[in-house]
């Protein structure tokens, strides 16, 4: 083996930068350290691979990697930044450089790769932008209009209906044979319809946010509304420090909504959910083991049935991202990941 020139020691054992080559045809043919340290594959796990292997799923559908070589053979190079993927599934924000390398007769030989890992540089930056602190505003104004109209509902609308049951039953005690039995499934109705509403204040403003934590909250809106649907549940976390109140409340509603789709439309007998910090921020899973989906992918599987984009739209406009995957009968799982670095008091 020929002995190795500085350049390449260099190359080789610099961890700042994951640096690769690849042929022409993008598949990878060299891997130093610092992509081992970024990307978490072995030089014996990944090399001879093709370079979209570290690329998110939606991405190398709809053709990323493959416009990049082309951008880098038209121009000479080309730089990026976006998402891209561990060897572990987790991603990280990426400042990329892909250069074409020709030899003296300008033939095409492959590329040299240059990856930066910038997701703490993105979050920080993120935390202090006009637009991160005005996210704060709005999730706090948006927690306490669903709050005031929850109190509204509860301390009015419920407390007039159950008036109305009270009199009901009273005239049911007076009342003999059809005309007592038709009062009865009345205030049998009336009772019902309490029932939906205090359920409906809960999902408005559950109550454990504000004084107990994410975890807390979670794990009262499982107990309370999952397990009322005869699902069964789990919650497992490994949270290094309580989110800032206006990531716990990102994180609840888009849990809320994946539990939601969930009870509607799953067909599933359990749901697991997992939060763990990452990244200076919360990593999240919630899993079922209900029915699945065909195509499943980072696209809407069914647009309006899964509420992907709902969910989608709330992790990035707080900096982060979301995604589902499934297969027929095999369940399904919303996946996302949001920053965790105070914005400001609202």
């Amino acid at each position: 083996m020929p002995e190795q020139s500085d350049l390449e020691l260099l190359v080789q054992n610099v961890v700042d930068y994951a640096i690769f080559m690849l042929d022409p045809r993008g598949h990878i043919v060299s891997w130093n350290a610092g992509a081992e340290r970024i990307k978490g594959w072995t030089a014996g796990e990944i090399v001879g691979r093709h370079f979209s292997a570290l690329y998110p799923p939606a991405d190398v559908a709809a053709g990323k990697p493959a416009r990049e070589l082309e951008v880098a053979v038209a121009e000479g190079r080309l730089e990026d930044e976006g998402w891209r993927v561990r060897r572990d599934g987790t991603r990280f924000w990426a400042n990329v450089i892909i250069t074409a390398l020709r030899d003296d007769q300008g033939r095409l030989r492959g590329f040299g790769k240059v990856t930066r890992d910038l997701t703490e540089r993105r979050a920080v930056e993120r935390a202090l932008d006009e637009r991160g602190r005005l996210l704060a505003h709005l999730v706090h104004a948006q927690e306490m209009e669903r709050r005031r109209i929850a109190w509204d509902v509860h301390d009015d609308t419920i407390q007039s209906m159950v008036a109305v049951g009270m009199r009901l039953q009273l005239l049911a005690t007076r009342l003999t044979g059809e005309h007592q039995a038709a009062v009865t499934r009345l205030n049998d109705t009336v009772d019902a319809a309490v029932g939906r509403l205090r359920n409906l204040t809960f999902r408005l403003h559950p109550p454990g946010i504000d004084s107990t934590g994410l975890v807390e909250g979670l794990t009262r809106y499982l107990d309370q509304v999952v397990s009322g649907d005869g699902l069964t549940y789990e919650l497992t976390h490994d949270l290094a420090a309580e989110p800032p109140p206006e990531t716990s409340i990102t994180i609840f509603r888009i849990c809320q909504e994946a539990l939601t789709n969930v009870r509607k439309h799953a067909r599933a007998r359990a749901v697991t959910v997992r939060l763990a910090s990452a990244e200076q921020g919360v990593h999240v899973w919630v899993n079922d083991d209900g029915h699945g989906f065909e195509h499943a992918g980072e696209n809407d599987p069914e647009p309006g049935h899964f509420g992907l984009i709902e969910m989608r739209e709330r992790a990035e406009i707080a900096g982060g991202w979301c995604a589902v995957r499934g297969n027929p009968g095999e369940g399904a799982t919303v996946e996302f990941w949001v920053p965790a670095v105070s914005r400001g008091e609202p």
